[in-house]
């Protein structure tokens, strides 16, 4: 029994597939997860280092602002009808699941015109273009947050669940008494001090890293340990910032549990499997989301988590070394207010998603 889950072009999107595929050869085993993503996307690079078969279509991505360039669509569109054409053909699929980006709306509308259950799964709080598009034929839908909801017109046959976005879990059960300290020594940071995660990615966040740089050039975090994460590409201009004990600087992060393991406070971008992670974590933030992201979803992102008292939400255009310092400082200077925001987190978070999203997928099957 095949089942195919068409996402990518960003990280964002891939990953969800990659989880949901995971979950469902641990929860179907007799179910074959089949990845349909495109040829300029990073699942190119990603989906090689997994055990699924996939397809690489040429898809391009639709321009929101500057609609002009998608005129091209015009040429590309026969061929990639075409393309997904053969997919579904040879495939067969019991159940088409689209993770969202420009992967997944050609393959999910051709599925639903040919009559085989579609599945959406939406990440983020203000629901994308794919998602909008599709889910009046869509089965079922599953929301990463639950304020998405209302921005859906929902067909009178679909489902709709808000379990939350599906993750890597983090380890079952409560966290052993050294796991801490064991995770900041194998960083060398000093366990005495309370822990700064700041991070933005394997691209990083330009206005984060500048943020932290100037806090430290200016001593402004001298009584916290800072585990940052730059971005591979910007690792060498920011390297100079290392301290022993006390700053580890770091391209990529990886893996993300020992990271996790260490902070008491994390500075992030607010995108949806981010958001996801650190609120299965349980893990307090300062969340400054990308403010060229698609419709500003990771604005949306940002002040739902605020709303529900999981998170704090700093704009870029505010961002500043001292404001950054200034949040930081306090924060971490007022447990009660950290473990509130760590409730918070716990509270909206499900590191069971994965599975939980794939048990109701199955009932389509019965």
């Amino acid at each position: 029994m095949r089942i195919l889950l068409a996402g990518g072009g960003t990280g964002g999107h891939l990953m969800p597939a990659l989880a949901l595929a995971q979950a469902l050869i641990e929860l179907r085993p007799d179910a074959e997860p089949v990845l349909v993503g495109v040829q300029r996307g990073i699942e190119r690079q990603v989906l090689p280092a997994y055990p699924f078969r996939h397809h690489l279509l040429p898809i391009e991505p639709i321009h929101r602002h500057h609609w002009w360039r998608n005129a091209h669509w015009l040429v590309i569109l026969p061929g990639v009808w075409r393309a997904v054409g053969k997919v579904l053909r040879d495939e067969r699929p019991a159940i088409v699941i689209g993770t969202g980006g420009y992967a997944a709306g050609p393959v999910v509308l051709r599925a639903q015109r040919a009559g085989v259950p579609t599945v959406l799964q939406e990440q983020n709080a203000l629901p994308g273009l794919t998602t909008r598009w599709l889910a009046r034929r869509a089965r079922q839908i599953h929301l990463g947050f639950p304020e998405a909801r209302a921005r859906l017109r929902i067909g009178r046959h679909t489902e709709v669940f808000a379990l939350g976005n599906p993750i890597r879990p983090p380890p079952a059960g409560p966290p052993e008494p050294g796991d801490r300290a064991d995770a900041l020594r194998q960083f060398g940071l000093d366990p005495a001090r309370p822990t700064l995660l700041a991070f933005g990615g394997s691209q990083g966040a330009r206005a984060i890293n500048y943020a932290v740089a100037g806090a430290l050039e200016r001593r402004l975090l001298d009584d916290a340990n800072v585990l940052w994460g730059t971005g591979l590409a910007h690792e060498p201009a920011f390297a100079r910032y290392a301290a022993p004990g006390r700053v580890v600087v770091r391209g990529f992060l990886d893996p993300m549990a020992l990271a996790y393991r260490t902070a008491d406070l994390v500075v992030a971008r607010a995108g949806a499997m981010t958001v996801a992670e650190l609120c299965a974590w349980g893990k307090p933030s300062l969340l400054v989301p990308l403010p060229t992201a698609a419709a500003d979803h990771q604005a949306s992102n940002a002040r739902a988590l605020e709303a529900a008292g999981a998170a704090l939400h700093i704009a870029e255009r505010d961002l500043s070394p001292h404001l950054l310092a200034s949040r930081v400082s306090q924060l971490l200077g007022d447990r009660r207010r950290l473990e509130a925001l760590a409730r918070g987190a716990r509270a909206r978070g499900n590191p069971n998603a994965a599975r939980e999203v794939v048990s109701k997928i199955l009932t389509l099957l019965s």
